[in-house]
């Protein structure tokens, strides 16, 4: 994954003041991308998602869905030094500080969420489902952000054929067309629970008595990796598989 400069979290507030006070206000003027400080070295990027509207899910399931509004999106999931840097501890059972963190619970991730956002002063969430999958198809309507060859799943994720039964590093396989690095494979991802009947930005829901994951793991098989695949677990488990993507909505930054 290509380095970037990163900026401390004043910079990114200043940046939104400066940007309101000339008076841009258009999406296209807006940052690509964003970088929050985590303390001793330790940033997180982001990379802006477009607002836009896409077809969620599959089969019978599938219904439309307008995203009215842009958002940041985590470039990779969170790695085990940005939560050793937030949480004070490291829970996971495959060791790297550049691999994602793993073996959390719902629970657990949103509580990382909220105490990242005290730290950054930036409101930092779980996404959505509509907004996990919105960004992970980046426009794409097939199977996987990539097309519907399972084929080619080994360039984008670590899976089942390739991961050698442990989570990597990651941003070592290509990113998808929005510049999101393994959204398919290596952990599941928690996210907020997709809020039936609200088509037009579905707020998510957070959880009762159930935590939705999606994107597959260093486990999971080609077809649990597809990009509508959805899984649940109770919202206090913790596994190897599990881990998390944030989101910034722009709105919190002032854009």
């Amino acid at each position: 994954m290509a380095t970037r400069q990163a900026w401390a979290g004043w910079a990114v507030v200043l940046a939104a003041a400066l940007l309101a006070a000339s008076g841009c206000s258009s999406q296209a003027e807006r940052a690509k991308e964003l970088t929050l400080d985590l303390g001793d070295g330790v940033t997180m990027e982001f990379v802006l998602i477009p607002a836009g509207k896409f077809t969620m899910g599959e089969g019978e399931d599938q219904h439309a869905v307008t995203l009215s509004k842009p958002f940041y999106m985590g470039v990779t999931e969170v790695t085990q030094a940005q939560y050793q840097a937030i949480m004070g501890t490291n829970p996971s059972r495959f060791k790297g500080e550049t691999n994602p963190v793993e073996t959390i619970s719902w629970d657990d991730a949103t509580e990382f969420c909220k105490k990242l956002s005290k730290k950054t002063r930036q409101a930092v969430r779980l996404p959505t489902e509509a907004e996990w999958e919105y960004a992970c198809r980046a426009g794409s309507k097939a199977r996987f952000c990539f097309g519907d060859d399972a084929k080619d799943l080994g360039d984008y994720a670590w899976y089942s054929r390739n991961s050698g039964g442990t989570t990597h590093p990651v941003g070592q396989k290509k990113p998808n067309a929005w510049g999101l690095y393994d959204i398919h494979g290596n952990v599941w991802e928690w996210c907020r629970d997709y809020l039936k009947g609200v088509v037009t930005n579905p707020p998510g829901m957070p959880t009762y008595g159930v935590g939705v994951l999606r994107g597959g793991s260093w486990d999971s098989s080609a077809d649990g990796c597809r990009a509508a695949h959805r899984s649940t677990s109770s919202p206090g488990f913790r596994d190897s598989y599990y881990g998390c993507r944030v989101v910034v909505p722009v709105s919190a930054l002032g854009l």
